[in-house]
């Protein structure tokens, strides 16, 4: 399979794969639209690669399912990501910060960003160093410096107000 082959696949499929992925993603997740769809793309090439399209379908049909099942893992991740945030929220957030209304302002946006930023930005609030999030994520201190730069900037563009201080 070379670039070429695969590109055809992409630019002849395109509309059915996003097809996909619209039906079966949920609605309050179509931020990650971007990433499901690249994940289905990448699964294909690997199984393109490995000689495990059986060709017992359209290719068309079998991509479909790859991002249908791309779209059920990724409903699944970020309903596992609300989850853990909503205990945060409820454990972990003195009563008289509740009150304020800002944190939970705040665990609103978060829910609205890819986990890999609202993972940091969770950690930090809860109170670790930067050594000991990338330890415990086992990235390096730069990618949680980074991710917690994007993070606080994707909440403010969400929040609407860019100035609005961010937790």
């Amino acid at each position: 399979m070379n670039e070429k082959e695969f590109t055809d696949i992409v630019n002849s499929t395109k509309k059915i794969v996003l097809s996909a992925v619209e039906k079966n993603l949920a609605e309050r997740f179509s931020f990650a639209i971007d990433d499901v769809v690249q994940e289905t793309y990448i699964r294909a090439y690997r199984s393109l690669v490995n000689n495990k399209f059986r060709g017992e379908s359209a290719l068309s049909t079998w991509l479909y399912t790859i991002a249908r099942n791309e779209s059920y893992r990724m409903n699944a991740k970020l309903e596992k990501e609300e989850r853990k945030i909503e205990k945060l929220k409820n454990e972990g957030v003195p009563k008289e910060e509740k009150d304020t209304g800002i944190v939970e302002k705040y665990f609103e946006l978060i829910k609205k960003i890819p986990s890999k930023y609202s993972e940091i930005l969770l950690h930090y609030y809860n109170g670790f160093s930067e050594k000991e999030i990338a330890t415990k994520l086992q990235i390096s201190k730069g990618t949680v410096k980074s991710r917690n730069s994007r993070g606080k900037e994707m909440i403010k563009k969400l929040s609407g107000e860019p100035n609005e201080r961010t937790i």
